[in-house]
């Protein structure tokens, strides 16, 4: 079993409060890992950071004064 695939599976295993961790594990369950990019890892991280991250975002929609 090669690591790639090792990760794959402890990340299974954890229970996903965060939603992007939900859809990456969806989305691994069907792209197999020769059709993954260099970027692939680090883009599903910084969406997860993004969620994890302290604060207030906005949606783009400002309210009318």
């Amino acid at each position: 079993m090669t690591d790639g695939i090792r990760d794959i599976l402890d990340r299974l295993r954890a229970p996903a409060d965060n939603v992007v961790t939900r859809a990456r594990r969806m989305v691994e369950a069907h792209v197999p890992e020769e059709r993954r990019g260099p970027g692939w890892d680090r883009h599903w991280r910084e969406l997860e950071a993004y969620l994890d991250l302290p604060g207030q975002w906005s949606s783009g929609d400002k309210e009318k004064e």
